[in-house]
């Protein structure tokens, strides 16, 4: 009898055994399953947060004037629309005073994609880090020239009969619209400032059609612009082609940019640059760049392209920067 009630105590001692220790087992696996848990939960936050923290909280793009400051600020605005959307975050359009304020509102980064010609890039990049990530398309190919435009009975035939003619052009760090034409006549006829020792006045504009425009009204004797702003001025001034005419050409140019600032995260530039390029396909945006720059596409552009630009840069040396 004492061995059939040793027998059953030593049963129940470890069947006593065996269940704490299941229950301990099972206490470890929920302990490392919540641990699990929340491994899991930290890093998909983290990587929200990452996600989260590779974009600014709003992205502004500048723009500069072609025509009427507030023409583009409507016009621009569906594609602000457009690159919000695709891109997740608020973006604005603004429009600045000129290419200097522009360049320099990148440089604080108070504006984070710049839409900048050739030269105004060169600037920036050299000053402030700014990098060229897209540029424009017209006519198939992504350089253009400068135009010199004068009156069709003005009896101007070649460069050298401009000698003491007035002189518009829309910004002094405009690629086409000074430095390219500036840096032809300095060459030509041996000058080294065309403002004083060439042309007997001149004056900024503020813009390509504003230059054009000057010509059309008898306020300057030549105007140079890009090639060829004028069909962009022909519904206001339908007899624009009839009463001026193009007496010169500048060099290849390379085109104008989209250019960004050195704080957006490399991962956000290329998310900016492949939906700029996803709006080849969109025939309303595509529409936006033609109506405000004459753009007919968007394509990939590098900075050693702009070494042109900073060759004809080096021939002003000091006598042309952003103030």
């Amino acid at each position: 009898m004492k061995k059939l009630m040793l027998l059953l105590f030593a049963l129940f001692a470890v069947f006593m055994i065996t269940a704490c220790g299941s229950s301990d087992d099972n206490t470890g696996a929920n302990e490392n399953s919540t641990d699990d848990t929340e491994n899991t939960n930290t890093e998909d936050a983290d990587e929200n947060t990452n996600e989260d923290t590779d974009k600014p909280e709003k992205l502004v793009m500048g723009f500069v004037p072609s025509q009427d400051s507030d023409t583009i600020a409507d016009t621009v605005q569906p594609l602000a629309d457009k690159l919000s959307e695709e891109l997740g975050i608020p973006v604005e359009g603004k429009v600045m005073t000129n290419y200097t304020a522009l360049v320099e509102a990148m440089g604080t980064n108070e504006v984070q994609i710049g839409f900048i010609p050739a030269f105004a890039y060169v600037l920036a990049n050299d000053k402030h880090d700014v990098e060229v990530i897209l540029k424009s398309e017209r006519f198939g190919s992504g350089t253009y020239v400068a135009q010199y435009i004068v009156s069709a009975d003005s009896g101007y035939e070649t460069l050298a009969d401009l000698e003491g003619a007035v002189w518009a052009y829309g910004d002094p760090t405009s690629t086409s619209g000074y430095l390219f034409p500036a840096a032809q006549i300095m060459d030509e006829f041996g000058v080294e400032n065309p403002e004083t020792e060439f042309f007997s006045d001149s004056f900024q504009t503020g813009g390509h059609d504003n230059s054009a425009i000057a010509v059309y009204n008898g306020e300057a004797d030549v105007a140079t612009t890009f090639d060829d702003v004028r069909t962009s001025l022909e519904e206001e001034y339908p007899d624009i082609m009839e009463k001026t005419k193009i007496l010169a050409h500048t060099e290849e140019i390379p085109n104008d940019t989209i250019s960004v600032t050195k704080e957006l995260s490399d991962a956000f530039v290329q998310e900016i640059k492949e939906t700029f390029l996803s709006f080849n396909d969109d025939d309303a945006m595509i529409k936006i760049m033609n109506d405000v720059y004459s753009w007919d596409a968007i394509i990939e552009a590098e900075d050693s392209e702009y070494d042109i630009v900073r060759n004809t840069y080096n021939k002003f040396g000091d006598k042309i920067k952003l103030d």
